[in-house]
């Protein structure tokens, strides 16, 4: 295959890596950029590295056969060529922008030095080198702020309070997860959390970082109230990286804007993962990532029927951390739609004891979105009931989908 032929794949992530894979097995060989330094890795487990259950190697993803480390500095559509930091230039027929996202950096005071540099103790949350700098810097009994109480920070403050972290996490909506869980589950993970010795504050906005000597020492509230800080982590969410489609004049909204073939506006530039934007959507989750990704290798390959129509995502994640009451796991899943409008029908099994909560939401006989924490053996059941869209039977099966745990 000529150079002028050739795939190249721009983004070392999950979903660069699926595509890469995928192609070489179809016999369509790619071109991988990568600009971090480390081996590919699996980032939705970098909290667990954070917290010393797992090294680096061991999230590490099967290295594709062609891997350039470099960073592609801008696109050259008419010549089909990227210019990339070190100089050199790389050909493509074919270029897939896989570039994932970035870290949401909050408008606060203070956040960054002259030279815009995050001050020390001050971490995003993204990347291998965000992950591996908090590990040199937590140590027992050091005060630690997270900032965001999405999935990424309850995962931050988690880890860090299992690394013996003295941990406030600031939330600044009413409850945690909100965007994912409903009140009764966000109550749940505020009392896991408080249990791993982890301080919670909801509707609390940070306003300012606090520095002494190019070093954070605390934050300010908006309420004027200060936190003592050695750490700070940023966890507000993030955002696709469309820098690049941009500056070549592709298509951009949200994200970088693709059919269902995920072709950008560009006829030979296509997309996939965090910073693609397909029928209205931006996932930024792993699941739609890795399903673009083989929908693409199809297609590359040839299979003129593969198409991508959506993913309906259903969230999974385990909580892992020590307790007064010795060694905690915490498990939780989310899909479709958790909060019920009115005329939804809803059913609910809770058991305070255990700490176990079920929780679906059934509108027009369908099964439109649920939510469980603690034992999981349902989900599965659940799952395919859901992304199904089936009417459900007329004999009673949401108790018997939420007692079953052969479905799993």
């Amino acid at each position: 295959m000529t150079s002028n032929e050739r795939v190249v794949v721009i983004g070392a992530g999950l979903a660069g890596v699926r595509l890469a894979r995928r192609l070489g097995e179809l016999g369509t060989p790619a071109l991988l950029i990568g600009e971090e330094e480390h081996r590919p890795y699996n980032r939705v487990l970098l909290a667990e590295v954070l917290a010393g259950r797992y090294a680096p190697e061991v999230i590490a993803l099967p290295a594709p056969a062609e891997l350039v480390r470099t960073r592609v500095t801008g696109i050259d559509r008419e010549r089909r060529s990227l210019a990339c930091a070190d100089g050199s230039e790389i050909a493509y027929g074919t270029l897939v922008l896989a570039t994932g996202s970035n870290p949401v950096l909050p408008p606060l005071r203070g956040l960054f030095t002259p030279d815009r540099e995050l001050p020390e103790g001050v971490h995003a949350f993204r990347t291998m080198d965000d992950c591996l700098g908090l590990s040199k810097a937590v140590r027992p009994g050091v005060r630690a702020v997270v900032v965001g109480g999405g999935l990424l920070g309850v995962s931050a403050a988690r880890a860090l309070a299992a690394r013996g972290a003295q941990v406030v996490l600031a939330q600044q909506s009413e409850r945690l997860m909100e965007g994912l869980l409903d009140p009764d589950a966000s109550d749940l993970v505020l009392r896991h959390l408080r249990d791993l010795g982890v301080e919670v504050h909801t509707e609390c906005r940070v306003r300012d970082v606090r520095c002494v000597g190019g070093a954070v020492r605390s934050v300010e509230m908006a309420d004027g109230y200060a936190l003592d800080a050695d750490l700070v982590v940023l966890a507000c969410g993030v955002h696709p990286r469309t820098g690049l489609a941009q500056q070549a004049g592709l298509a951009v909204h949200k994200g970088v804007l693709v059919d269902d073939e995920l072709r950008t506006s560009d006829p030979h530039i296509r997309a996939v993962g965090d910073c693609v934007q397909h029928r209205g959507e931006v996932y930024g989750l792993a699941s739609p990532a890795l399903e673009q990704a083989d929908v693409l290798a199809a297609s590359l390959a040839g299979d003129t029927g593969a198409r991508y129509a959506g993913t309906r995502s259903l969230t999974r994640l385990t909580l892992h951390g020590h307790s007064a009451l010795g060694l905690a796991a915490f498990d939780l899943a989310a899909f479709g739609e958790t909060e019920a409008r009115p005329g939804d029908d809803v059913v609910r099994l809770a058991d305070a004891t255990r700490g176990t909560y079920r929780k679906v939401v059934v509108r027009d006989d369908r099964l439109v979105g649920g939510v469980l924490v603690g034992e999981l053996g349902t989900v599965g059941a659940l799952a395919r009931a859901w992304e199904g869209a089936e009417p459900l039977p007329d004999d009673g099966p949401l108790l018997h989908l939420l007692t079953n745990d052969g479905g799993s």
